[in-house]
């Protein structure tokens, strides 16, 4: 993601604490994780991030419950 792409999804993303979506597609949630989407669709490939997602007509949607929760410093 460039430093351009970064800015607008800064501005399109609000602050995770006034989020009323219960998921989020993939460039969101790298966002708020500060990764790159990439990287989530390699967790949910291979099972090894903090989260898996749930998949909705083939696209990966994550809890931002749970995102929330591990942001805190808590675990799942």
């Amino acid at each position: 993601m460039s430093i351009d792409q970064n800015s607008e999804q800064a501005k399109a993303s609000p602050s995770l604490d006034r989020e009323t979506r219960t998921t989020i597609d993939t460039a969101t949630a790298a966002f708020y994780f500060s990764r790159k989407p990439r990287t989530l669709n390699k967790w949910a490939v291979c099972g090894s991030g903090p989260l898996q997602p749930i998949r909705v007509n083939g696209r990966l949607a994550w809890n931002v419950a749970e995102i929330r929760t591990i942001l805190a410093g808590g675990s799942q």
